[in-house]
């Protein structure tokens, strides 16, 4: 039989996470005008989730993330990944993802007609990062961060 916790320590603990509990809805932006937009659906001092919308371009240099493994899974369209020397790590359709490790240098773009939508949920491997350390191997042909941004998070009341 499981073991019913009535510690109250661990009653304010189950308080706690249960107070930042979030729910967020997804809906793709129909106007955007840097050529990309992030919608942010979620995050924590541990995962961070967002969807790109991609109409030109992507992840345009090669960077790694200090702090932060990536999970990407493609929506609709197609993206290309690619490491050091642009070697093809590999392309992504619908329903195809691709985990990229923290230190893992990589980059992406969207490939054929179609826009790209791609989420990525970003685990934190150092508890409270305050970002993904970002760190640039090759100058950036796209200001990160310049693209539209839009939020999905859903606000409720307690």
């Amino acid at each position: 039989m499981p073991r019913i916790e009535k510690n109250s320590a661990a009653e304010s603990d189950h308080e706690d996470a249960e107070a930042r509990v979030q729910t967020f809805r997804y809906q793709k932006p129909t106007s955007f005008k840097a050529g990309k937009a992030s919608v942010r659906l979620c995050e924590s001092d541990v995962i961070k989730g967002l969807v790109q919308v991609v109409q030109d371009g992507g992840e345009n240099n090669l960077h790694y993330h200090k702090t932060n493994d990536g999970f990407w899974l493609v929506l609709g369209g197609r993206a290309k990944f690619y490491g050091p020397g642009d070697e093809l790590i590999g392309e992504l359709g619908p329903h195809e993802g691709i985990l990229i490790p923290r230190n893992a240098r990589y980059w992406f773009e969207r490939v054929g007609d179609e826009e790209l939508e791609i989420l990525r949920v970003g685990g934190s491997a150092v508890l409270g990062a305050k970002d993904s350390g970002r760190t640039d191997s090759e100058p950036q042909k796209f200001q990160v961060g310049s693209s539209d941004k839009f939020d999905g998070l859903v606000k409720t009341d307690s």
